[in-house]
């Protein structure tokens, strides 16, 4: 692999340490009080003098350079505290989602050689309580919500007792390694350096005004993934900001309103169903109520439209500024009354969608990255965006399209990646390692783009899941999945028809939504009734292909629909933790539903 030259800071110890000398009394975590009514803060002193307790603690029990340290756990301040001081025994640390089928943290801890194990919640810890029997290399569990001897909180004790400092690791020793979900065999170990992962944070940050000591996240997004990593844990320690915990989903809104975030780092289906659900909100309401949003959203429409042409109405403002108290103020509040803006990743938002929250107060800027780039490629951000694409290239990475591994003629090709966020390789693979690299140290993401002439990456498919149907033509699902799960009666969606006449959808229904629906049309509200009924089906079969009309090709625009009882998880193994579609598996269960389409 190409070595980069990496600034400093450029190691992940250096970075926090710097940051605990530079705001040492700042807040850096707030975690829930037990009635949910405050926020329990940690000062970034705290949080290294655990650390230090910690990284001795690891110490007492051997870990050293370039041992494994694992941690099944949701984001919480802990995590940051086990990571950091596993850096500083230069051990590379090796996240999992709670949210795991347990033969996939078996085959993690297995492949990576974990040593030491922490566990957040004794529910946890009763499903791999076993696996040191099994798994030679795994020494030690430890829990984190616990007292006894092997818990976090002993560990902690044992360290402070005997401190050792730490080490500085060298900006190409692996600091973690990540697995990716992927759709298909079993997940591939990506290991990250430090310098891959400091560039990365710094990549990010000074193109944001809003990022400074005052800049509080709501962390939504897992810190088991190089994105919530990189883009707001690392990122943060630049500034001295602080970060909130979001309990979680169904807890957003109120989590919102208690940490009050100045900026999230999030994805665009966070913001689909808020926009979904503010439109909901206001046509079950209807009235008043509803025509000043409709106003507002027209005026703001309106206003930005004679912004882009360099003008400007005196008239239209005044309403705007109005309509803005009225109606975007009090949306804003949901937010907690203090957001700026926000990073979105894993699909490109909604251009409809993306202006709306423009508008609102609260721009969006999209960004493209992989767990393989760290993974930070391109950004938008406030002194350069496009809508619509997934921004300019970060500092120091450089974006080629190969137009050579796709069909003659086509103005897109593969996207390529050349920089210091580049990964080390696979961990034990070094054959998907060597294919996924070209000679020269670019990494083939696999993705399909296109660049504009101001340098704007636009993402139009994804190479792998390109398929022919029967005449030929060609269709990337994804794209078209993503416009109809934007449908509010739409949950979740999958597009067939390789090598067929036509393609067919797969659909599970918003049974939130639906249930509106039903009850204002006098039809019975238990799902497994209401989505057989043809009434039902008819709608949201009519709502589907009048959204995408002038949005797609007729022979993409799909024919037929299978109507599922059940969603798309991670728990029956449908989607990955990232939330892609495995489609492997989506058409093996369906196999025979689908195969009925083309009868």
């Amino acid at each position: 692999m190409q070595r980069w030259t990496y600034r400093k800071p450029d190691n992940l110890v250096e970075l926090f340490e710097n940051a605990v000398e530079l705001f040492a009394y700042n807040h850096l975590f707030g975690v829930k009080t037990p009635d949910g009514t405050a926020l329990r803060w940690m000062t970034y002193k705290q949080v290294g003098d655990r650390v230090d307790n910690l990284r001795a603690g690891l110490a007492s029990l051997g870990i050293g350079k370039g041992d494994a340290v694992g941690i099944i756990s949701n984001n919480r301040p802990e995590w940051a505290i086990a990571a950091f001081a596993s850096y500083g025994r230069e051990a590379r640390f090796v996240p999992m989602y709670e949210a795991e089928l347990t033969k996939v943290w078996e085959y993690i801890i297995r492949d990576s050689a974990i040593k030491v194990l922490f566990v957040s919640t004794p529910a946890i810890y009763e499903k791999v309580k076993d696996f040191p029997k099994d798994i030679d290399t795994l020494e030690k569990i430890i829990l984190i919500e616990g007292s006894g001897q092997d818990s976090m909180e002993a560990l902690e004790l044992i360290g402070a007792q005997h401190p050792v400092v730490s080490v500085q690791p060298s900006p190409y020793d692996i600091a973690v390694l990540i697995y990716t979900s992927g759709t298909t065999g079993d997940p591939k170990g990506v290991l990250l350096s430090h310098g891959n992962l400091t560039h990365c944070a710094r990549s990010g940050y000074h193109i944001y005004p809003e990022l400074n000591s005052s800049a509080r996240s709501l962390s939504i997004l897992p810190w088991a993934h190089s994105y919530g990593q990189t883009a707001e844990l690392y990122n943060w320690f630049q500034f001295g900001g602080s970060i909130g915990f979001m309990e979680k989903v169904s807890t957003l809104a109120q989590d919102m309103a208690l940490v009050k975030p100045v900026f999230l780092i999030a994805v665009p289906r966070i913001f689909n169903k808020i926009y979904d659900g503010l439109w909901a909100r206001m046509n079950a309401e209807g009235g008043i109520k509803k025509k000043l949003f409709v106003a507002a959203v027209e005026t703001a429409r309106k206003r930005r439209l004679l912004s882009e042409q360099g003008k400007s109405d005196a008239l239209m403002n005044l309403k705007f500024a109005l309509l803005d108290k009225l109606v975007f103020q009090k949306i804003r509040a949901g937010f907690g009354g203090c957001l700026k803006g926000a990073l979105t990743a894993s699909a490109t938002m909604n251009p409809e969608i993306a202006h709306f929250f423009f508008d609102l107060g609260i721009p969006v800027y999209d960004c493209y990255g992989l767990t393989e780039t760290s993974p930070a490629c391109t950004m938008n951000c406030p002194a350069a965006y496009r809508l619509g694409s997934v921004g300019q290239p970060v500092e120091r990475v450089k974006v080629v399209i190969d137009k050579s591994v796709v069909e003659e003629g086509a103005d897109d090709g593969e996207i390529v990646i050349y920089g210091p966020n580049v990964m080390q390789g696979y961990h034990n693979k070094p054959e998907e390692t060597k294919a996924v690299m070209t000679p020269d140290g670019g990494f083939r993401t696999g993705d399909r783009g296109r660049i504009d002439a101001d340098g704007f990456l636009y993402i139009t498919g994804r190479i792998k899941e390109q398929y022919k149907l029967e005449n030929g033509k060609y269709v990337f699902p994804s794209g078209i999945e993503e416009e109809i799960k934007l449908i509010p009666l739409v949950a979740n969606a999958m597009i067939y028809g390789e090598g067929k006449p036509y393609n067919i959808c797969l659909i599970y229904p918003d049974f939130d939504v639906l249930k509106r629906y039903a009850a204002a049309h006098h039809l019975p509200t238990d799902p497994e009734q209401l989505i057989n009924l043809k009434e039902v089906q008819d709608h949201i079969t009519t709502e589907i292909l009048e959204y995408l009309k002038n949005k797609y090709g007729g022979y993409e625009i799909p024919k037929k629909f299978v109507f599922l009882h059940h969603d798309f998880t991670i728990e029956n193994g449908m989607l990955t933790q990232t939330m892609k579609i495995r489609r492997a598996v989506v058409t093996k269960v369906y196999k025979q539903e689908i195969e009925q389409q083309y009868s």
